[in-house]
């Protein structure tokens, strides 16, 4: 869509200020809004991803420090005789 607004502008010959508002450009109003809503939607998603990616990595951090200091009678035979017999 983008590509067609530009190819548009230019064909036209008009500023990027004057083309580029829906406002003084009736014809291609509904195209710009729905260019600047779908930029709008992409902005969120992305930003929804890194959070989610955020608190996956968090969450595995987390689990790893748990599994790191589990009680001694969860931890198996083998890393209790290490611990104790200094391995």
């Amino acid at each position: 869509m983008k590509a067609q607004l530009e190819a548009a502008r230019q064909a036209a010959g008009e500023a990027i200020g004057v083309f580029y508002d829906p406002r003084q450009n009736a014809e291609h109003a509904a195209n710009l809004q729905r260019s600047g809503r779908l930029r709008e939607e992409m902005a969120s998603l992305m930003q929804r991803a890194e959070a989610s990616g955020r608190a996956a990595s968090g969450a595995d951090r987390n689990a790893r420090s748990k599994a790191e200091t589990e009680p001694e009678e969860c931890q198996s035979f083998e890393n209790r005789a290490d611990a104790l017999f200094g391995a």
